[in-house]
């Protein structure tokens, strides 16, 4: 069974199809597609499918919707620089869910050399939604795929395809998805976790992006290294000594919240207790430090760019072989 239309349930909380979108000046539009798989065996998700969820089928899909309002304020607050502390700043991004795809069925996967589960099946995936429809004529960005992991598949939690490559938290296979005139992105959630693992997946490409424009300011600048890093990433925060370390209570000398390239800004001394040991508003706070709109910055007498171009209009920043300085 398959419905193509934007449900009943998101119309309240996401703009209709068509509606223009209204965003704060000088914003980046995100359109995006959301495409939900829910395997269903008598009015619920099929556990034999999906590996760790059994749960009614009304009941994932309002979690789904749920997450999916999470994810779209936690990545607007996010492209807000320092948004935390100048209540005057701007999202640079403007998410617009477009429309929705439901299948009652499982997701489609395959064989893939090297991986012991099954892959997800992007590429049939994509043809199944037609994908060049989306993007080519309704300007779809972002791809939010709704499915499973549950140790019984293996995902991406991103991957990307268009003129410009693969680059992507994935093993950039530059055939596993459609590529088509225009760069997008899928992401693959997964509906047993929460809107923080979501959110986690466009951190790390946040993480791939940038490292690929500028591998020195981005990874080595504001990044930093093992026992001293500055801003961080995605799984250390400033005093990360371990993977996934956001509740540390240990004390560091940071600049995360006046961060400059040369390292001349001013540090504060910060433990998990700045993000509330939550995992969700580290990522919120790590990205508001990105350099955003406005941001004041120069590297070696250059302004710093808004970096939230290369997520709002990559095929453009591309074109234009901008940097993270100007």
């Amino acid at each position: 069974m398959r419905r193509i239309r934007l449900p009943d349930r998101l119309k309240d909380i996401f703009r209709a199809p068509r509606e223009p979108l209204k965003r704060p000046l000088g914003a980046y539009a995100v359109p995006t597609l959301l495409v939900h798989y829910f395997p269903v065996k008598n009015s619920r998700i099929d556990r034999d499918v999906t590996g760790d969820v059994d749960a009614p089928l009304d009941a994932i899909r309002e979690h789904t919707t749920q997450t999916t309002q999470q994810v779209v304020r936690a990545l607007e607050t996010g492209s807000t620089y320092h948004g935390y502390k100048d209540p005057t700043a701007q999202p640079s991004l403007c998410y617009q869910i477009v429309d929705a795809i439901e299948f009652l069925e499982p997701l489609p996967t395959h064989r893939k050399l090297g991986h012991r589960q099954p892959m997800t099946d992007y590429k049939a995936i994509m043809n199944q939604v037609d994908i060049r429809y989306w993007v080519e004529e309704r300007g779809i960005k972002e791809v939010w795929l709704w499915g499973y992991h549950g140790g019984v598949v293996n995902i991406w939690e991103s991957n990307m395809a268009g003129p410009y490559g693969d680059i992507s938290n994935s093993n950039r296979d530059p055939k596993d998805l459609p590529v088509l005139s225009k760069t997008y992105t899928v992401f693959h959630y997964n509906y047993q976790r929460g809107p923080s693992e979501a959110v986690e997946d466009h951190i790390h490409q946040i993480e791939s992006v940038l490292r690929h424009v500028n591998h020195d300011l981005f990874w080595n600048k504001f990044v930093g290294k093992p026992g001293a890093w500055r801003c961080g990433w995605a799984h250390y925060p400033p005093n990360g000594e371990r993977d996934y370390d956001w509740k540390n209570r240990k004390y560091v000398w940071t600049d995360i919240e006046d961060w400059h390239p040369d390292g001349t800004g001013r540090r504060k001394r910060i433990n998990c207790r700045r993000w509330d040991s939550d995992s969700l508003a580290w990522f919120i706070y790590w990205m508001q430090n990105l350099p955003g709109a406005d941001n004041g910055l120069s590297y070696h007498g250059r302004p710093l760019t808004n970096w939230w171009v290369f997520f709002g209009d990559f095929d453009g920043a591309m074109a234009a072989r901008l940097d993270l300085v100007e």
